[in-house]
């Protein structure tokens, strides 16, 4: 479907909430969750990546573990290195990058009426890059590519840390809140 015509679906849904007269539903939660780790299947949703679709010898891994209090968590790992294997075909002489981004589904996640993402995380200490892709609204001819917006996340070491991720869609940009620890 179209961005138009799925705007023009909400605004269409939007007013016949008016008229029924159900403001309840025009009011959006305070929190929507767009991901959560609290089972396998959730593993289906993600695509993990490393330097080692381009001749590099790092690897990634995501698994679901469960707490002794019944939480559940989603755990991401990568190992590291620097080295690429020999008779790559690609011209590189170092590498090391690993991540997981989730897979592309059908249709969007509405969250026009939010302005902040957070996640609730627990690190090594080290930074990591956060990545939003937005439908673009003007493409080149020729192009089909999303927006991506992209920010830096520094993850404190063994805590459970929550940091928030601002997207002011009219600036066109994302930054980082003043995280806080949590």
């Amino acid at each position: 479907m179209s961005r138009l015509r799925r705007l023009i679906q909400a605004s269409v849904d939007a007013t016949k909430k008016v008229i029924s007269g159900n403001l309840d539903d025009l009011m959006p939660p305070p929190e929507r969750p767009i991901f959560s780790f609290n089972s396998k299947q959730e593993l289906s949703k993600w695509h993990l990546y490393s330097d080692s679709e381009f001749g590099g010898l790092s690897s990634a891994s995501l698994q679901i573990t469960e707490s002794e209090n019944g939480a559940t968590s989603g755990i991401f790992s990568g190992n590291l290195s620097l080295d690429v294997s020999e008779g790559s075909k690609w011209n590189i002489t170092r590498s090391g990058f690993c991540g997981m981004r989730s897979k592309k589904f059908d249709g969007f996640i509405d969250l026009d009426s939010y302005d902040t993402i957070a996640m609730k995380l627990k690190g090594d200490g080290r930074c990591y890059i956060s990545t939003i892709y937005t439908e673009n609204w003007v493409n080149s001819p020729g192009q089909m590519e999303d927006n991506s917006w992209q920010a830096f996340v520094y993850v404190p070491e063994g805590n459970w840390y929550i940091t928030k991720v601002r997207y002011l869609v009219e600036h066109w940009h994302c930054f980082i809140v003043n995280p806080k620890s949590g």
